[in-house]
């Protein structure tokens, strides 16, 4: 494999903001320093770039099955442009049915990535039921697949929802397998009540997501998981959280010393309900679960963010086309398929909203968009990070370019793009996936198939990496999660 130099740039970590280079054999992390030349077979000149860990993005739905139709970005589209988008790990969702093996859904899975995937990917698995044969294979899952997360829904009544009991036993069977459980908080029940009554009373227009999913309900969700997750000693992980009022119940739990974590997404952060009453069932686009929320609760996210309170930030990429499968909804808002594409947009989006806009530090966008998640999931220090023995998965980030998103330019297999005409700063200029470029000067130059699946370990709270060779770092270090 060719010795690659990347120098001039300025490296930033979570910790860490510096100007060194970085010297990459056999598709590893050799050394960090200067004057590291001779060693290298070619030089790649980042001047005026910002060297940063390749994105983890750990909520994606790609070629997933959902209301009669399968999202419209399989591992080949959605890998790529996550990858020109600066993402060059994801974890998506594996989704089982009632009744058959857990192993039957994860080869599924492993089918759809196969010679697909062009950046390395993970799974978490859905939990729909409890039962002595998912209580069985639940210990393979974990030490033999690497899946170290398990998803339970708690909405899409009659379709993916579980009760709490199965939520409950779920958390203990993980605590015992040190896995993080992960829930979708809505209260299901009481969505299930409001959409009916809407469309008794002749509500049918895509708004009607929004209104029968208020935010309370969300909240309550999350303090009920919360405690749940308390009593049972598990760890829990609420994702795309969306609200001022989750948000509360999820610090409340942390200040209360669960081990509760919380991840929003972009679009909760930049857009807002108002975008679901757009005419001619434009407002369709913006149909996601939990939905976009009135624009007070974004400054709630973003302190959130800062403070601590949520710690990652996932795409929840799941596109489905405007024109043959968000129109399934035309009369019928509940029949509108839920989900929208952020995947290559997440990084670039977090940027200019946080760094560019003084919201977050430079660090913080690293820790946020790659580094905590990499922890949380168990593929730290290899993901995650620019450290010696690291994987070389690298963003060389041009921060003062700009980009207006648009379908026109974007890379994702979806016909719309839900931040159109938005201007952006901080564009992705070339991108690394274990030493080997995926994107070059903006170009995709990487192979299908070439992204590998990465078998996860339950996350630890502190982590042993032994440096090695001639990094500034040096040494063998306690690295804090």
């Amino acid at each position: 494999m060719t010795a690659r130099l990347i120098k001039n740039g300025i490296i930033i970590t979570a910790a860490d903001m510096y100007a060194a280079d970085v010297l990459i054999k056999g598709g590893i992390i050799a050394k960090i320093g200067k004057e590291l030349d001779s060693e290298a077979d070619e030089t790649i000149d980042a001047s005026g770039m910002y060297v940063f860990p390749g994105g983890v993005d750990p909520h994606t739905h790609l070629e997933m099955p959902f209301g009669g139709t399968v999202t419209a970005d399989d591992f080949a589209t959605g890998t790529q442009a996550a990858a020109f988008g600066g993402t060059t790990t994801i974890v998506d969702f594996c989704l089982t049915t009632k009744g058959k093996p857990l192993k039957s859904a994860i080869e599924d899975w492993h089918n759809k990535a196969r010679d697909k995937a062009v950046i390395d990917y993970g799974f978490h698995l859905m939990i729909g039921e409890i039962n002595d044969e998912v209580l069985a294979e639940l210990p393979s899952v974990v030490k033999e697949e690497g899946i170290t997360s398990l998803k339970v829904f708690m909405a899409y009544k009659n379709v993916f929802q579980a009760d709490d009991g199965t939520l409950f036993r779920t958390m203990l069977a993980a605590k015992e397998l040190g896995a993080m459980v992960m829930v979708h908080a809505e209260n299901g029940d009481v969505i299930e009540f409001l959409i009916h009554k809407a469309l008794e009373e002749g509500n049918t227009a895509p708004i009607y997501h929004a209104l029968t999913r208020p935010s309370i309900i969300e909240g309550e969700a999350t303090g009920r998981a919360a405690k749940l997750a308390a009593l049972a000693g598990a760890r829990l992980y609420v994702v795309h959280v969306t609200c001022a009022e989750a948000v509360q119940q999820i610090a409340e739990a942390r200040n209360q010393g669960a081990d509760v974590w919380g991840e929003t997404c972009p679009q909760y952060l930049v857009l807002d309900q108002s975008y679901l009453e757009k005419p001619d069932f434009e407002g369709a686009k913006y149909v996601w679960s939990p939905p976009l929320r009135e624009a007070s609760h974004q400054e709630a996210l973003w302190r959130a963010l800062k403070s601590g309170q949520l710690q990652t930030l996932g795409s929840d990429q799941c596109s489905f086309n405007f024109e043959g499968q968000k129109d399934l909804g035309i009369g019928d808002f509940s029949k509108i398929p839920n989900g929208g594409p952020t995947i290559e947009d997440r990084f670039s989006l977090f940027f200019s909203e946080g760094v560019t806009k003084g919201r977050i530090s430079l660090n913080e966008f690293v820790d946020i968009v790659s580094t905590r998640s990499a922890k949380l999931f168990g593929l730290f220090p290899r993901k995650g990070t620019i450290a010696v023995g690291s994987d070389a998965d690298i963003v060389i980030f041009d921060p003062h370019a700009e980009r207006t998103l648009s379908v026109a330019t974007h890379h994702m297999n979806v016909d719309y793009n839900p931040y159109e005409g938005m201007q952006v700063t901080g564009v992705p200029i070339s991108v690394l996936s274990r030493g080997e470029f995926v994107i070059q000067d903006q170009q995709f130059v990487g192979s299908l198939g070439a992204g590998r699946y990465l078998k996860r370990t339950p996350y630890q709270h502190g982590v042993e990496i032994n440096f090695t060779g001639a990094s500034e770092a040096g040494g063998k270090q306690k690295v804090k999660q």
